[in-house]
């Protein structure tokens, strides 16, 4: 019997910072639904202590949840030298834009600088599809 599978996978709670990335703009421009684009923008970068404590490394997926949707993407290192444990990033694209909510406080803009999420491990799953 494999006891390891009726463990809960380690979940972690962050806030989400989205960010414009030239070469992400570039592959954009190229092919929006190509691979190279999907690969730019379909990513998650935390703190180094962040993924250890979800058991992931680079390249494996997690899944990202809140009341407003549910994506896979995949994790990076964030290659930042000061701890942010709690903060994590993404590109600005239509995987993070899943996790934005819809209300804008009257102001008409949504929130993307600021998306709490669910962060657990996604091993064997595929990064989310978008829906063409």
């Amino acid at each position: 019997m494999d006891f390891g599978s009726f463990l809960k996978a380690p979940e972690i709670k962050v806030r989400v910072v989205t960010y414009r990335d030239i070469f992400q703009d570039k592959a954009m421009i190229e092919n929006r639904f190509g691979e190279e684009y999907r690969d730019r923008s379909a990513i998650i970068k935390l703190d180094p202590a962040d993924l250890k404590q979800l058991t992931v490394k680079k390249g494996d997926t997690v899944t990202l949840k809140n009341s407003f949707g549910t994506i896979v993407v995949k994790a990076e290192e964030s290659g930042y030298e000061t701890p942010h444990r709690g903060i994590a990033y993404m590109p600005n694209s239509p995987w993070s834009n899943m996790l934005v909510s819809d209300e804008t406080g009257g102001t008409g803009v949504p929130k993307f600088k600021d998306i709490s999420v669910t962060v657990t491990s996604a091993k064997g799953q595929k990064v989310t599809e978008l829906g063409l």
